[in-house]
């Protein structure tokens, strides 16, 4: 048999043997894949054998071909549906993009508020659509910077906010009622989010109207991941629920809690694990919420959650639009959620600072430019994208500007927003979906067996898992199972050292005198007497937020406030885990 070929000024005859010709309306698709299978079991006895590993970052074995076999029972109804509606695995919005962008939401704090400030408003003028703020150790700790547990580390890896002075100073400029601001706090997060609704009523801004943004406030992933807890878990469970119950009333467009994966997965979780745990919270604070007393449509619609977006490029699509789809079903069929925003997961993610590396890190920028690309097509509602020196520092305001343009290429040159969902249909992402959608199912049942996920958390479940995963990644790379350019394959030698951001010697310094002089000023009478009413509410059965928020203008500390509900609720220490 032979076919006539004119493509490209070329005209000949193209020889085809009949066994490898045949219309497609007289085969089956059966009597293709075994054709297939034929073809693959003769290439690959050819094949060199460098290549072995056709897994998934997270380690998941990868079918080399999916189709429509593999996914003949998806139901286009039931799993899929349209934009805009449950179950939202093809996105929460009809329009996708095409109806508006993705927050561009660079993380970002580092020296005095001053010096943030400045960057903060350095990003909105290149470009940046919301701010995210990033806090030094101290604050996440409840320690003012004049504490012996700050030193060396006030400002290093975050910006230092001791009082409401630090945080007036941090957004001087910048009206809050024109911007949407995201806070990376857990344990102190009543704290901060009182200081900026004080700092927005300073600046007359109608708070119930106008004021927006999302407060990280996830202290789950702290006893799993990231450690950076202070009380035991049931109180600190409690301090999540007053907020949900005050903004609710009083802060109605702000996002009480972003669930968050982030730092499960830079733990060195897989995937799956990232995704299970991160939404096994999210369901433990509905309930959490519910046991409080609260009407599960009144604070659910204000939950969002934070996302890794890692290098595996479908593995990550495939978990973003299977999040959708379960925290639907969940909110649906085990809450009883009525409201579709209660059904609806919103996210943020942030590229993987756990794939960069110090070697060659300009080959950082593609790495970041493929995870966000991964982020968009999965379907985030805002992204940060990592700098090329995160791996090293804090970025420099030069590599801070070429990862918000990295962002802006994706959103106005590369066509990823022209079409809703692009990669719905796909046989490959659809059957990757299915996994994550049931290996998670497995987990909340495992989780379910425990007695939820503070028991589980106790109990030192998914502690134990993401550390052999870590193990099993750590030692695949050093075995390079897996290669990562520039540290364990395509080496150089004699690399030149690039320009890091420098935080200045004298910035404690500088930072303990502005707090003593705050302490100076202040009216002594109003922080005993607020401090005094804090610890009494914590004891019994107020909402701790409105006497939270009377300690903030009264000019106490995070310390201070921090040190009250210590006193009252004791301090957390973790059990071995092996």
């Amino acid at each position: 048999m032979s076919l006539q070929r004119e493509d490209a000024g070329v005209v000949g005859t193209v020889e085809l043997a009949d066994s490898h010709y045949k219309p497609a309306a007289l085969e089956s698709m059966g009597e293709a894949r075994q054709r297939w299978e034929a073809a693959r079991a003769r290439a690959e006895a050819k094949a060199p054998a460098w290549k072995q590993d056709f897994t998934t970052v997270s380690g998941m074995e990868i079918p080399p071909l999916v189709t429509p076999e593999e996914v003949a029972d998806l139901d286009p109804l039931r799993d899929l549906g349209v934009p805009g509606e449950a179950p939202f695995t093809r996105g929460i919005h009809p329009t996708g993009y095409r109806g508006k962008l993705w927050t561009m939401r660079q993380f970002a704090g580092f020296g005095t508020a001053a010096d943030t400030n400045q960057r903060f408003k350095y990003l909105l003028a290149q470009g940046q659509t919301g701010l995210s703020v990033a806090f030094h150790l101290p604050t996440l700790y409840g320690y003012d910077s004049d504490h012996k547990m700050a030193t060396g580390e006030v400002g290093k890896c975050g910006v230092a906010v001791d009082s409401l002075a630090d945080m007036e100073a941090l957004f001087d400029g910048i009206p809050l009622g024109e911007v949407t601001t995201s806070m990376t706090v857990n344990s102190t997060a009543p704290v901060l989010f009182a200081m900026y609704l004080a700092v927005a009523e300073k600046q007359g801004v109608d708070v119930a109207r106008q004021v927006s943004g999302t407060l990280q406030n996830d202290i789950l992933k702290e006893y799993i991941a990231q450690k950076e807890y202070i009380y035991p878990p049931r109180p600190s469970m409690r301090l999540i629920t007053d907020q949900f119950a005050f903004a609710a009333r009083h802060v109605p467009r702000w996002n009480t809690i972003s669930i968050s994966g982030y730092h499960i997965r830079e733990a060195g979780s897989t995937a799956l694990q990232e995704l299970a745990f991160t939404l096994r919270d999210g369901m433990e604070y509905v309930q959490y919420g519910i046991d409080a007393g609260l009407p599960v449509d009144e604070f659910a619609p204000r939950l969002s959650f934070f996302f890794n977006s890692h290098n595996d490029f479908f593995e990550e699509i495939a978990k973003f639009r299977a999040a959708r789809r379960i925290w639907a079903t969940v909110m649906r069929e085990r809450y009883g959620a009525r409201n579709p925003r209660s059904t609806m997961l919103r996210f943020h993610t942030q590229t993987a600072g756990c794939s960069l590396t110090a070697q060659q890190p300009i080959n950082n920028v593609v790495r970041t430019t493929v995870q966000a690309l991964a982020a968009v097509l999965g379907g985030t509602q805002s992204l940060h994208t990592n700098a090329l020196d995160e791996t090293l520092a804090l970025p420099t305001e030069a590599n801070a500007r070429t990862a918000l343009r990295t962002q802006q290429i994706l959103a106005h040159e590369s066509g990823v927003i022209n079409s809703i969902d692009p990669l719905g249909g796909s046989y490959f992402v659809e059957e990757m979906t299915r996994r994550m959608v049931d290996g998670t199912f497995d987990y909340f049942r495992r989780i379910d067996e425990l007695g939820g996920m503070v028991e589980a958390i106790e109990a030192g479940f998914p502690q134990r898992d993401i550390m052999d995963a870590a193990f099993a990644y750590q030692r695949a790379v050093e075995e390079r199972e897996k290669l990562v350019v520039g540290l364990n394959a395509f080496q150089v030698e004699n690399e030149p050292p690039i320009d890091i951001l420098y935080i200045a010697d004298d910035l404690a310094e500088r930072q303990i005198s502005g707090l003593d002089e705050v302490k100076r000023r202040r009216d002594a009478g109003a922080v005993a007497r607020t401090l005094g009413a804090l610890a009494r509410g914590a004891a019994g059965a107020d909402n701790t937020m409105p006497l939270i928020l009377d300690c903030v203008r009264a000019y106490c500390t995070v310390g201070e406030i921090s040190d009250a509900l210590r006193d009252v609720f004791g301090a957390y220490e973790e059990p071995a885990v092996f």
